[in-house]
């Protein structure tokens, strides 16, 4: 559609040659948005709220840029949860093998590590994102910091910017907005476009936090002794909203209100949509994943002879300091003693969590412009060469590469998608 199905690659570019487009949004989304018009000859300019442009990204990276996950195709897929359909069509496109190859071209080396995630050799995301820019700046891409997107002007047609310099209305034959979700403001994603597109016509889902934290009534005991512990080599489980067991391993920390983390980040969507369904979760610990119930078992009934329970604990299970704070938190008093009971406890604990933390918390964001707003090129079926990319989009992932894999995707498929309705307006954008 759009231009004709057999158009080549070399006629669209003809098609988009001198076609001023504007990408609102600098994160990975708009940058990878951006390099493909570009090189497709495109008149590229890019707006951003903020000073700089990728400041999500740089900050995700300070502990090491996890750019992609190294695991099979299927399996990769799976982390996307309902959106699976719509993401495999992207990572088609554009999966973790491209994405390496395009870091290898930026002359960014890329390894795994023994977690199956994949990171630049340094680690880290600013060398990666200074040869991004030079590339961008080199192909013509012309960048506008402190440029805040408010919308269109009254002619329905400009876009409306708030500028260091007052108003500005910037007219352009199509523009991409990747303008992130609502998490994490002060970077510059904090939702306020969601009205804007609303008021347009266009399908919005509430914002809600992903991998995100969770609120736990915890006694002043194990607030005050406990907050910032790791708790370490642990299986974690909960029942989905659909009845489904969901289980990972790994680990994760007290905090003061509650729990946080990188196992907890992998459940956090089900444990969301439960407390959503429910009013709360129960999340259950598998404190020693690699013992054996009935193993288990006859070790708490040897004899303990004059020890404490917190000594038997700790010589026959290896139990103790926050492992142990947390069974005296969730298990009866009368369990403590019985060996038989206190081993299903530690082979499932249960803690009940009250509520996710705040949005602005959150790693990332669930929710936001419905699919069904938008043809296979992602663009606003209700807004003729406006087009959506990103987090914006009504999408989740766990963290481990995945957020930035699809993110990175979706801006190349709305890219594409807008190439090929310049070289036809009026029609749809997919393929």
């Amino acid at each position: 559609m759009s231009a004709s199905p057999t158009s080549s690659p070399a006629a669209v570019a003809a098609e988009s040659k001198g076609r001023h487009v504007v990408v609102v949004g600098g994160g990975p989304a708009g940058l990878m948005a951006a390099e493909v018009l570009s090189q497709s000859g495109a008149d590229v300019d890019l707006y951003d709220a903020m000073p700089s442009v990728a400041r999500k990204f740089l900050l995700a990276g300070r502990g090491g840029l996890n750019l992609t996950h190294a695991e099979a195709p299927k399996i990769f897929l799976t982390r996307y949860g309902v959106r699976q359909a719509e993401i495999g069509r992207w990572l088609a496109e554009f999966g973790p093998a491209q994405l390496r190859a395009w870091a290898s071209g930026l002359g960014i080396d890329t390894f795994v590590g023994s977690s199956g995630r994949v990171f630049p050799a340094e680690m880290k995301a600013a060398p990666l994102l200074r040869a991004w820019l030079h590339r961008l700046r080199q192909g013509g891409v012309r960048f506008h910091a402190r440029h805040r997107w408010r919308g269109w002007m009254p002619d329905g047609r400009s876009l409306r910017f708030l500028a260091p310099g007052g108003e500005l209305a910037v007219t352009a034959d199509a523009c991409l907005l990747a303008l992130g979700g609502g998490s994490w403001a002060r970077l510059g994603s904090d939702g306020a476009w969601v009205p804007l597109l609303e008021a347009r016509g266009a399908r919005v889902q509430l914002l809600r936090p992903a991998n995100c934290g969770f609120n736990v009534g915890w006694s002043e005991h194990l607030r005050q002794g406990f907050a910032g512990a790791a708790v370490k080599n642990v299986a974690a489980s909960h029942l989905d909203a659909s009845g489904i067991t969901v289980a990972r391993r790994g680990e994760f920390l007290v905090t003061t209100y509650g729990v946080e983390g990188s196992l907890i980040y992998a459940l956090a969507a089900g444990l969301r949509d439960r407390i959503e369904a429910d009013g709360s979760a129960t999340l259950l610990l598998d404190l020693l994943p690699d013992r054996a119930l009935e193993r288990l078992r006859q070790d708490l009934e040897r004899p303990r002879g004059r020890d404490s329970l917190a000594n038997h604990l700790r010589r026959k299970c290896g139990i103790e300091g926050v492992k142990a704070a947390l069974l005296r938190e969730a298990v009866p008093a009368g369990d403590l003693d019985h060996p038989a009971r206190l081993a299903a406890r530690i082979k499932a604990l249960p803690l009940r969590l009250d509520s996710p933390r705040p949005l602005d918390e959150a790693i990332s964001s669930a929710g936001g412009v419905d699919f069904a707003s938008l043809d296979d090129g992602l663009m606003l079926r209700e807004l003729p060469g406006v087009f959506c990319a990103g987090e914006m989009l009504d999408w989740e992932a766990p963290t481990g590469g995945y957020l930035l894999t699809a993110c990175m995707a979706s801006g190349r498929v709305a890219a594409r998608g807008m190439l090929r309705w310049l070289g036809n307006p009026g029609k749809p954008a997919g393929r």
